[in-house]
């Protein structure tokens, strides 16, 4: 998926912490309309490349390109204006605020705006003028992606959007991501704890550890490759995994 084909390129992308590298040396690739599971137990670097990606983490190396543009000294805000969409694992949303604020806060606050962003969530029609913080975790998660698809992005990276939420609530939610990807060409990067759901809907999986990629493939192969999956997850090699 590199040069033009690429939406984002990430090519050996470090990140450190007060001196210590939390990612080292990451390469990967998201295509136009692809969907990409960022894979890995908890530490392994998954919302720092995020982090780093939008701009709010500054790397220590690699590089970073947007449709081929890199984005090196390219502000979060900028970053956003050409076409980043980041939900973070809090969902970046406000608790006193209502639905349809939200989307006014975000300047996508007409009729026929929010009802496109309602079309991929119907169940937030009725909601528009309810506060947030009344909303269940599912319907909050809705708004949040929500939010991010009504700004028709190139890029859309979702951190954990399954926290707090129950597996069926979860299974509605990643059908979503994938239909939205194949019919605008969006790339999307999925960091998700549920693995084969997110298997399920992707293109494609990488797999850090410790801050490194472990392994990558088709996500139909690495669905299948349980020794693997459990190595990654719970530490030693798919071998001694294998063996176990």
């Amino acid at each position: 998926m590199a040069g033009i084909d690429a939406v984002l390129e990430v090519d050996g992308l470090s990140v450190a912490y007060d001196r210590a590298t939390v990612v080292r040396a990451l390469t990967l690739t998201v295509g136009g309309g692809e969907v990409v599971a960022l894979l890995g137990a908890n530490g392994a670097g998954k919302t720092t490349t995020l982090w780093a990606i939008s701009g709010l983490l500054k790397p220590s190396a690699g590089t970073v390109r947007l449709a081929g543009a890199d984005l090196a000294g390219v502000s979060p805000t900028e970053r956003a204006r050409r076409g980043i969409a980041h939900v973070p694992f809090d969902r970046g949303i406000f608790f006193g605020l209502t639905v349809a604020e939200h989307f006014r806060l975000d300047g996508h606050g007409s009729q026929e705006q929010m009802d496109r962003a309602f079309d991929h969530f119907p169940a937030l029609r009725n909601l528009r003028d309810r506060k947030v913080g009344l909303l269940s975790g599912g319907e909050q998660q809705m708004l949040a992606i929500s939010r991010a698809l009504a700004r028709r992005p190139k890029l859309l990276m979702l951190d954990e959007m399954s926290l707090g939420l129950a597996p069926v609530i979860v299974g509605r939610l990643l059908p979503v991501v994938r239909e939205y990807a194949t019919s605008t060409g969006t790339g999307v990067l999925l960091v998700e704890q549920h693995v084969q759901m997110a298997l399920k809907i992707a293109d494609r999986g990488y797999i850090l550890s410790h801050g490194e990629l472990a392994a990558s493939g088709t996500a139909e192969a690495l669905s299948k490759d349980s020794a693997l999956l459990a190595a990654s997850y719970l530490g030693g090699s798919a071998e001694d995994q294998a063996a176990s």
